[in-house]
């Protein structure tokens, strides 16, 4: 098997370590042979091996010994011990000592091959998870949020800054424009980053299923219980709850929201104990939650121990210098995903990507990325394809607008966010185009989440005063 693991021999009878290393370096290994653990010992400190094969019985250093010592100063090293008294004892001992096997001499060369191939197969095994770990935590770092526009560097100095606290921390921002990859970037710059992040969303379930996947439930307590099961405050122990679309829950389940954080203690749905929890709360909105407040729509108490450290993401539109960076990270990611040899977007097509207002923020952009990608025949996106995805994106839309029977609330929020796309977010213009003032649009806009509350409400005009 070739392979450009490093093998260790260690071994006082120099024949014997021949052997070995001879049988290894048969099998492709980059194989050294020591005489003694001492001089193996100096050696490491230059290049440590993948994999040891050290005699048990040493004159300088017992091979128990010089094992336990490895272990400490090289603990990725995958340690296989060779002895001549073979006994559950010397087992015993040897794997205290760190070995990952041990064979007993005299032993048969397929013997101490297949030992020192599991061995290799382990190795790499070990560092594929870390290589598939570090690509995890990078596609959810602060370098995930792709950006260097002065609207989202605020929000990564804000990040950086409050990751480290404890507070309860709520994301305000238009649906598609990076929420949850926020909250994320979070949890991984956090002291929670070893432990679970777990996201759910609001809206996606009825509220007697949301109760039951928050709080859990025993057997028993409602039809299809048939079992008891945990809940996504103990999943997330120690960890990260994150929350997305908390303008949607009940006033009801506020409540019982409420509870859980002022006590730190959940109870299962149809459970009688309380349960201890150590979880923070990562929310996240695309409404106005203090227009809710006063609609009372949303508990005033719980909006107050969620907002203990608001961050606003930008819609697109805010940080339109920042399209060629997305544009260039979703051509790295769908690229060698759909087998495609697309590098670059031509000038005039990234013009039109500059142009486009996109409601639906980044998430629009990554899919119209991606269908160009499938559907350009060379290197480059050109600016019939860009053209063609956003256009049949944008006929989508529409037609989706009431394709899955909404509320008459969710429609004229949906009609909205379309007509300032398509006025550019010129408020006159779509105001016009809506048939209502400008005033009018801006309240509604502050309902739906659409503009912060920093935005200065609109005068009063004649039209309006004459109503």
């Amino acid at each position: 098997m070739a392979t450009n693991l490093r093998v260790a021999v260690v071994d006082d009878d120099p024949e014997m370590g021949r052997v070995v290393r001879d049988l290894l370096t048969d099998e492709g290994y980059q194989v050294s042979q020591y005489h003694s653990a001492s001089d193996a010992l100096i050696k490491f400190k230059i290049e440590p091996p993948h994999i040891l094969v050290t005699d048990h019985k040493m004159k300088d250093i017992d091979g128990l010994m010089f094992l336990r010592k490895v272990q400490s100063d090289y603990p990725s090293i995958v340690s296989i011990m060779m002895t001549a008294f073979g006994s559950i004892e010397t087992a015993i001992e040897a794997m205290k000592s760190g070995a990952y096997h041990y064979i007993v001499k005299p032993f048969k060369n397929e013997e101490l091959s297949l030992l020192v191939h599991r061995a290799s197969e382990k190795i790499v095994l070990t560092q594929e998870n870390a290589t598939l770990k570090k690509e995890l935590n990078k596609n959810f770092s602060l370098d995930s949020i792709v950006g260097k526009s002065p609207a989202i560097t605020s929000v990564f100095e804000l990040i950086k800054v409050v990751a480290t606290a404890t507070a309860n921390v709520l994301i305000a921002g238009e649906s598609g424009s990076g929420k949850e990859l926020v909250a994320r970037a979070l949890h991984n710059a956090s002291s929670r980053k070893n432990k679970t992040f777990v996201p759910i969303n609001c809206t996606a379930l009825p509220e007697n299923l949301l109760e039951s996947e928050l709080f859990g439930h025993v057997k028993g307590s409602f039809t299809g219980a048939i079992s008891d099961k945990k809940g996504l405050f103990e999943e997330a122990n120690g960890g990260t709850l994150f929350l997305d679309e908390i303008g949607d829950m009940s006033l009801q389940l506020q409540a019982k929201l409420l509870r859980v954080l002022q006590d730190r203690q959940i109870r299962p749905v149809g459970g009688n104990t309380q349960k201890n929890i150590d979880v923070r709360i990562i929310a996240a909105t695309h409404r106005d939650l203090k227009i809710m407040v006063k609609d009372g729509k949303f508990r005033e108490d719980l909006f107050y121990r969620l907002n203990v450290v608001p961050i606003r993401v930008p819609p697109l539109r805010e940080r339109r210098e920042d399209i060629p960076l997305l544009a260039e990270s979703f051509i790295k990611k769908f690229a060698i995903r759909n087998g495609s040899k697309v590098t670059r977007v031509a000038p005039e097509a990234m013009s039109l990507l500059m142009a486009h207002p996109w409601p639906g923020n980044v998430r629009e952009l990554e899919n119209v990325i991606e269908r160009a990608i499938v559907l350009s025949p060379d290197d480059t996106i050109e600016k019939k394809v860009v053209l063609g995805s956003a256009l049949e994106e944008a006929q989508q839309n529409i037609e989706q607008l009431h394709a899955d029977r909404p509320t008459l609330e969710k429609l004229e929020e949906r009609y909205i966010k379309m007509i300032l796309a398509e006025t550019d977010n010129k408020k006159d213009e779509a105001a016009k185009v809506l048939g209502v003032s400008r005033r009018t649009l801006y309240r509604k806009e502050r309902i739906y989440g659409m503009v912060s509350d920093e935005t200065p409400e609109p005068q009063e005009d004649i039209h309006e005063k004459a109503n």
